[in-house]
């Protein structure tokens, strides 16, 4: 038995409205904004390094909306379609009415195969049949819910669905409650009628966004060409077509609320049987034999594959925004529904880099990580904030570009340094054994040798802790960060060594 969504033209708007007419007030429907703009948040607790995770965005969006609408006099309810299917409804402003918003609702309760099944029992439907090359349709009523066998009654009794042939239930119209689309609702009165603009502002969760910057080293190793994108992700069921986009770094203060869920269109299936049944009270479990389970999917919840990303030819321009950096798309695009869009923020050729090894120091030797390090200064060739992402380094080798490391950029103001951790170094290692012992302290010697076939700059970074101190150095420490900071240049195929001593505080 397959359910078949056999709706009139007047479906979902007629049946709400219908609804709304009986409670005494009028409906006005939106069907979409005159104009929209998307304003994308990123997830508060992502780190730089992280991915999207695509299939459950924790960014948000604050959207802004005009509407024109025809209010009458009086008491009414206004319809906005098309809302983000993640609305916050206590989020949402509306300005332009004469008397403000007495009341909002959020018609959560989707069109689907499943939810009119529901929403039909006991109400009369149409069977449809082809029996012998012809279309055959009677009249019954619908007794059952939308788990197990799909029952029916007719002029000759209850009857169960038939697997042995094609069926289909036709629906007179949709049940009231139903939307085929996220629909806001707000009640007004107003003093008088007339047409008005309105302005819809809220905020809806299930978007994200980052940065991704490209790193391209020169052959001089001294510097790189530095790409970056913007991609913004949609991980709504709702479209925004023609939108003004925008996306904002930085962490802005906020109250997080429980999360709703989001209205799901969930499938229909049925258990259906050869043989009519003559009884409702022969439903007992005991009384029917295993039937074969026939499912009618209705339109799932759409999966964002990582390949499904829009890339337009414009740029992003940055501007303020109190303490948070908004970037701006500078034309109109669609925010399409599951979907990624990405936009070139970034295109700066020849940043000066210094290519660093480090590792930590102390007791033991940490890794030896390879990093890149820029100065994000006018003059050092970059000079803009810079937000959160993961960033990829190539280099080119015989004519084509390889893939060298990745790491991630923190957010960075103008004027601060850029490391970017890209991969452990090979060629250059780190060792520190332990030497003589005192009553509260501990000797040692760092040992670091380079094989490469030139000089590499090396830091090696003590811990900053209040209840030990590095003393007796054998040579001069900088401080950067709160840490004791060893700076050295390996020249090429030799090693250096620092001996120094870590003294117990606590005591």
């Amino acid at each position: 038995m397959r359910a078949l969504l056999a709706l009139l033209a007047f479906a979902a708007t007629l049946a709400a409205d219908a609804a709304c007419a009986q409670a005494g007030a009028p409906a006005v429907t939106s069907a979409g904004p005159d104009s929209v703009s998307v304003s994308i948040y990123r997830a508060p607790y992502r780190d730089a390094k992280d991915e999207l995770e695509l299939e459950w965005l924790q960014g948000y969006a604050l959207v802004t909306e005009t509407r024109t609408v025809t209010i009458p006099q009086g008491r009414a309810v206004i319809r906005f379609e098309g809302v983000a299917g993640r609305i916050l409804p206590e989020s949402a402003i509306v300005t332009g009415l004469p008397e403000g918003v007495r009341e909002k609702n959020m018609d959560a309760d989707l069109l689907s195969e499943r939810s009119l099944y529901a929403r039909s029992l006991n109400r009369p439907v149409t069977i449809r049949r082809v029996l012998g090359g012809k279309v055959i349709e009677e009249r019954a009523i619908l007794r059952s819910g939308a788990d197990g066998a799909a029952i029916f009654e007719t002029a000759e009794g209850f009857i169960a669905a038939d697997c042995r042939q094609p069926e289909q239930i036709v629906y007179d119209g949709v049940p009231g409650g139903l939307s085929a689309k996220p629909t806001l609702s707000v009640e007004t009165e107003s003093p008088r009628s007339g047409r008005v603009t309105l302005t819809l502002s809220y905020l809806a969760w299930g978007y994200d966004w980052q940065a991704n910057y490209v790193a391209t080293m020169r052959p001089d190793g001294k510097s790189a060409d530095l790409f970056a994108w913007v991609t913004l992700a949609n991980g709504d069921v709702t479209s925004f077509e023609n939108a003004q986009a925008m996306v904002i770094a930085g962490r802005p203060n906020r109250e997080d609320g429980e999360e709703p869920e989001l209205p799901d269109a969930e499938p229909l299936a049925f258990r259906c049987f050869a043989a009519p049944v003559s009884d409702l009270a022969a439903q007992d479990a005991g009384a029917f034999p295993e039937g074969m389970v026939m499912a009618m999917p209705a339109p799932a919840r759409m999966r964002m594959a990582a390949d499904d990303i829009v890339v337009t030819g414009s740029r992003v321009s940055q501007e303020d925004l109190g303490d948070l950096k908004l970037y701006r798309v500078p034309h109109a695009t669609t925010v399409a529904a599951m979907s990624q869009k990405q936009v070139a923020m970034l295109d700066q050729p020849s940043v000066p880099v210094e290519v660093i090894h480090r590792a930590d120091l102390g007791d033991e030797a940490g890794d030896v990580r390879l990093l890149l390090r820029a100065q994000n200064k006018k003059e050092k060739g970059l000079g803009l904030p810079l937000p959160a992402g993961p960033v990829a380094v190539f280099e080119p080798r015989d004519g084509q570009r390889l893939l060298i490391g990745e790491g991630s950029v923190a957010d960075k103001a103008i004027g601060e340094e850029v490391d970017i951790e890209i991969a452990d170094a090979t060629q250059v290692t780190a060792e520190v054994e332990a030497g003589d012992k005192g009553g509260n302290w501990q000797a040692y010697v760092a040992t670091v040798s380079n094989a490469n076939p030139h000089p590499v700059r090396f830091e090696g970074r003590f811990p900053a802790s209040p209840w030990q101190k590095v003393d007796k150095v054998s040579t001069r420490l900088k401080r950067k960060n709160g840490r004791d900071l060893w700076v050295v240049e390996i020249p090429a195929n030799s090693t250096v060594t620092l001996r120094y001593r870590i003294t117990d505080l606590s005591n």
